[in-house]
Parts: C-alpha cells; structure tokens; sequence
C-alpha cells in the first residue's frame, strides 16, 4: 500500500498513540498474569471482578478523554489556542471532582458491588478487597484520561506514549515486589497499580500546568467551563454506558458458569481489551485530524483522512486477527492455568480472532464521529446496539462461554451497520470552532 502524504499524518498520531493505549490494559494483563503464577485460580477470578468494576467507573467517564480531545482539536483547528487549553483545564478539574465522588460512593458500596456478580465466597473477599484499595487511584486515572485528551487535542500523542510506557513498568515491578516478594496477595497487586497510575497523573499535571502558563491560561477551575466539560461528555457517557453494560452482562453470565469459565472469559477479554486499544490507536488519530480539520472548515480532508483511516482499521484487524491465531498456543502457558481453563481459552481465541476486522473498522468510525462531536448519534446508536446484543446473550448462556463470546460478535455487527450508515451521510459533518 503506497503511504501517502495522509498517511504519514495518520501514522505521525496513531503509532504513539498504538503504545500509550496498549500500555493501559496491559496494566491488568501483568496483574492478571503475576497473580495467576503467584496466588491461583481463585484469585484470578475475583482480579476479573474488580477489573470489570473499575473498567466500568473509568471507562463511564472516558468523556474526560474523547471528549477533551474533541474540543481542544476543534479549537487548536480554528486558531484558538488559549481557549483549547482553558477547555483541558477545566477537564482535568472535572476528573479530580469525579475521582473524589468515585471514591466516596463507591467505597462503602464494594461488597454490593461485587456480589452483584454472584463469585464464590473466596473470590468474593479478594475482589472486595482488589477494589477498594484502587479506588484510592481514582483520581489519578482520572487525570490520565483528561490530560491524555488536551495532549491529544494538541496534536501530541508522544507524551502519552512515554508516561504510559513508564507507568507499565513501574506498575509491573511493583507488582511482582508486592505480591511475589512481600506476599501482600492481590492487595499487594492494587497498591502496586495505584502507585504507578497516580505518579502518572502527577506527570500529566505538570506538563498540562507548564503549558497553561505559557499561554496565560489560569490554573484556577472555571466553574462554567467545567459545568460545559461536564454537559457535554453527557451524550458520550450514555454511549460508553451501553459498551459497558455489554461487557457487564457477559461477566455476570461468565461468572454464572463457573469458576473456569470466568477465569478464562476474563483472561479473553483482557486480550481483546488489548487488541481493542491497539486498533483504537487509529480512533485516536481520527479523533484528532477531524476535529482539527472540521474547526478549519475543511470537509474535504475529513472525507479523505476518513476513507484513508477505514482502510486502515481494516488491514490491522487483518493483521492482528492472524497475531491472535498465531499466540494463541502460548496463551495458557502465560497465565499458568489449569487444564480446564486452558482448553476454554484456547477455544475462545477463534472468536476474538475473527471478529478482528470488524473491529478496525468500528473503532475508527467510532473515533472519527466522536472527533466530529457527533455525540447524539452515537448515544442513540448505543442503545440500540445494546438491545440487539442482550437476546444474543441470553440465547448464549445456555451453550457454553464460546457461544457467550459469540453474542459479542453480534453486538460488533450491529454498531457497524449505525456506524457505517452514519459516516456515509453528511449530518456529522458540521465545521467552525
């Protein structure tokens, strides 16, 4: 394929973007990974649990992020510099806000929480724990996830890759000290994830602060613009709540299945987490170029960067759906699982493979509409995705956790038809700051 011009724009955004967002899961998969080899099955399962919950917190406010990036892009686009930047603070206010409220209400609510999954007793206390201890890095995720989207917005995915890159490592040797060395249990492996994420978000703060100051732009929260930050993540928060009641309720059902097949099942989806944020490093970059092209009112580039970038998420399904065929026999060896568990996930991986190419074409027209501010679509869009995927999982949770990961693949074809409908039109197309 002749790398053109676009091109090179494409891959200057998604490459770095490509390893700061396979850094995030891979936070869980070195957890899901030392607590497999140090503590069991057992504890595999309740890290399966609490990650699913904290999946679900984050990514309900994952707005903080797309929603961000969206606008400072737009206004970097026209030309409005010191208002892009007023935008990513008041952003990460939010966040710190939102963290605080994280923390308060869902503290005390975290056995009802867990036992809304229906684990054993002895996975049950573990996830109990696991949770609680990582709420305390909520804010700090928080803060990652709005100051990874002004960076973004600013055209910069390379800061977020080196944060990210260094908050895995940090969060794997913390890990490994705390529950191999000082056998802490799975305590040991939340402590080692809260250390990393919020140093993180300490790295974000002050890179956003020296940026603010060179602008003139006040650090102070500006209560409009965080009421506006807020109103207008309301629309991308209904969508993310339809993904994660997708995601929700194939873990309840998993769960009901059994010890081996949740641990497997979560196993699964940590690898198709992965894989998901590797093909939404080409979402990133459409998040990026369209807002910026549509604030400079140039339709046209939109059209053509989109076309480009279909083609891309494609070509990487393609490619990582072959990657997935390939590892697959080596799976099982690298969460140390027991025979059970290992034939379910091998079979599972025939699902999460095929479904590779739908997926590079979902997560960037997903990328490229939330770049276009085209929240409303997408909220109605996920609603109705969500009500053709739940019948798919009911009818699966009688034939097994194969079946149930193929409900997913429904799901994925009902958000590529409302997607595919929506991109071909020209409603999202609205340009100007």
């Amino acid at each position: 394929m002749l790398i053109t011009p676009k091109d090179r724009e494409i891959l200057r955004l998604a490459v770095p973007a490509f390893g700061a967002l396979v850094a995030e899961p891979l936070f869980l998969l070195a957890d899901y990974a030392i607590v497999g080899h140090g503590l069991g099955t057992t504890a595999v399962g309740a890290l399966g649990v609490a990650g699913t919950v904290l999946a679900t917190l984050v990514n309900l406010c994952v707005f903080l992020a797309y929603g961000t990036t969206a606008s400072v892009a737009r206004q970097t686009g026209a030309g409005n510099h010191t208002r892009a930047m007023r935008s990513g603070v008041d952003g990460i206010w939010l966040a710190l806000g939102i963290g605080a409220l994280l923390i308060a209400v869902c503290w005390p609510l975290a056995p009802a929480i867990v036992e809304l999954f229906g684990a054993a007793e002895g996975q049950g206390a573990q996830a109990v724990t696991y949770l609680r201890i990582s709420l305390i890095g909520a804010p700090g995720m928080l803060v990652v996830l709005a100051g990874t989207g002004v960076l973004r917005g600013l055209q910069d995915t390379v800061t977020p890759l080196v944060v990210a890159i260094g908050s895995f490592v940090l969060n794997a040797a913390l890990n490994a000290w705390f529950v191999l060395g000082l056998g802490w249990g799975i305590a040991g492996s939340a402590w080692g994830t809260v250390i990393a994420q919020t140093l993180g978000a300490a790295v974000y703060l002050a890179v956003v602060a020296r940026g603010a100051r060179r602008l003139g732009t006040p650090l102070t929260p500006g209560l409009a613009g965080v009421k506006e930050a807020g109103t207008a993540g309301f629309a991308l928060l209904v969508r993310t709540l339809c993904l994660r009641v997708v995601l929700l309720a194939a873990t309840v059902i998993a769960t009901r299945m059994g010890e081996a097949e949740l641990a497997a099942y979560a196993i699964a989806t940590q690898v198709w987490t992965l894989l998901a944020f590797a093909l939404d490093a080409i979402a990133i970059a459409g998040q990026a170029i369209t807002g910026r092209s549509l604030g400079a009112g140039d339709v046209a580039s939109t059209r053509a960067a989109t076309r480009r970038m279909v083609q891309w998420g494609i070509w990487s399904g393609v490619l990582l759906g072959l990657l997935v065929v390939a590892a697959r026999p080596l799976l099982p060896g690298l969460f140390d699982t027991d025979p059970q568990v290992t034939d379910l996930l091998l079979a599972l991986m025939w699902p999460v493979a095929a479904f590779q190419p739908v997926c590079g074409v979902v997560f960037v027209l997903d990328g490229v509409l939330i770049g276009a501010g085209d929240q409303r679509y997408l909220a109605w869009a996920g609603v109705w995705t969500t009500l053709a995927y739940l019948p798919a999982a009911l009818l699966a949770s009688g034939f097994g956790v194969v079946a149930l990961w193929c409900a997913l693949g429904v799901w994925m074809l009902a958000r590529l038809v409302s997607l595919v409908r929506r991109a071909a039109g020209t409603a999202w197309l609205v340009t100007g700051a």
